[in-house]
C-alpha cells in the first residue's frame, strides 16, 4: 500500500517514521519546500512531491495540517480523489473536519481520526485513537483500520464527530485553559523562578503540564481553544468553581473543605477503584525525574 501524508510538520513527519516501519511505501507533500527537504533528509525511502502527486499516486490519504489550512487543501486534492481511496485526517477537531471533507470528497472513503498523543510518543502501544465514522461504509474501513492499529499495540475508540468534539472540551480544551491561567497566574506573582528551585512533588506535576502545554505551538493551541463547541462553557464551570472554592477558603470553613475533599476520593474511587496507587506511582516517576 502506498500512503500520502499531506503535511510535513511535526506529526506528519511522525506518521511518515510510523508508516516506513510497518513496511508502507510512503509520500509525502507539502507547500514549504524547507520541511519537504528536512524531513527526506531525516527519513530514508521517502518522496517528496506536491499534494496533487501525492494523492494521485497513493493507496491511502492522510491529511496532516492545520485546522485553518484544512479546506484549502481538500478542495486542491478532490479532483484527484479515486473510487478506491481512503482519505483520513488527524485534526485534533472532528465536526468541521469531517464536514469538509464531505463537502468536498464525493469519491474513495474518508475517515476521522484524532490519534491522542503528541509528535515526542515512540511507538503506539497503548496509545489512544479515535476514529469517528458517520455512514456504514466509513464504518467498514474504521473496524478494519482499527484492528489494525489494535494489532500494533494501540486501543481504539469508535464516536460520532459531535460527541468526540464535545468530550474534547474536557479533555483538552481545559487541560489548555488551565495551563495558560496557571502559567499567567504564576508568573504575574512575581516568584516564578524561586518558586521553580524550591518545589515539591505537587508543584512539580503542575509546572511539568504548564510548560508541556505552553511549549506547543501558540497558533495550533488558539485553533484548538477557538474551535472546540464546548470549551467556554467548561471554562466557565471551572471559574464558577473557583469562586465556590475561594469562599470556602475566605470563611475558613475548615469542615466543607474537608467535606468537599472526601466527596472527590469517593467519586475518583467509584471511576478507578486505584486510582490513589496511580498517583502515588506518577509522584515517583515525576521525583525520579525531577531529581
Amino acid at each position: 500500500m502506498k500512503i500520502a501524508i499531506i503535511g510535513a510538520g511535526r506529526m506528519g513527519k511522525w506518521f511518515a517514521k510510523f508508516f516506513l516501519e510497518q513496511g508502507f511505501s510512503v509520500i509525502v507533500s507539502d507547500k514549504d519546500p524547507e520541511k519537504l527537504a528536512k524531513i527526506a533528509e531525516e527519513l530514508n525511502n521517502i518522496k517528496i512531491t506536491s499534494n496533487i502527486e501525492a494523492v494521485q499516486s497513493a493507496d491511502r490519504i492522510l491529511i496532516c495540517v492545520p485546522i485553518d489550512n484544512f479546506e484549502d487543501v481538500v478542495s486542491e486534492i478532490q479532483p484527484y480523489i479515486r473510487r478506491n481511496h481512503e482519505i483520513m485526517d488527524i485534526c485534533s477537531v472532528k465536526e468541521r473536519p469531517v464536514e469538509l471533507m464531505h463537502k468536498y470528497i464525493k469519491t474513495g472513503t474518508i475517515l476521522g481520526m484524532h490519534p491522542m498523543f503528541g509528535p515526542g510518543v515512540k511507538n503506539i502501544k497503548n496509545q489512544n485513537f479515535i476514529l469517528t465514522p458517520t455512514n456504514a461504509k466509513e464504518e467498514m474501513l474504521a473496524k478494519s483500520f482499527g484492528e489494525w492499529l489494535k494489532n500494533k499495540g494501540a486501543r481504539v475508540y469508535f464516536m460520532t464527530p459531535k460527541e468526540h468534539d464535545e468530550l474534547m472540551s474536557i479533555v483538552l480544551g481545559l487541560p489548555y485553559f488551565l495551563s495558560y491561567v496557571t502559567c499567567d497566574t504564576l508568573i504575574s506573582c512575581g516568584k516564578f523562578s524561586e518558586a521553580k528551585k524550591a518545589a515539591g512533588p505537587s508543584y512539580k506535576l503542575l509546572l511539568t503540564l504548564v510548560e508541556a502545554l505552553v511549549s506547543e505551538e501558540a497558533e495550533f493551541a488558539a485553533s484548538l481553544q477557538m474551535s472546540l463547541p464546548k470549551v467556554d462553557e467548561v471554562a466557565d464551570l471551572f471559574l464558577e468553581k473557583v469562586k465556590e472554592w475561594l469562599e470556602v477558603i475566605k470563611r475558613k470553613d475548615k469542615m466543607a473543605f474537608i467535606g468537599r475533599v472526601k466527596y472527590f476520593k469517593g467519586e475518583l474511587a467509584k471511576s478507578d477503584p486505584d486510582y490513589s496507587r496511580t498517583y502515588e506511582i506518577m509522584y515517583k516517576i515525576l521525583e525520579a525525574i525531577k531529581s
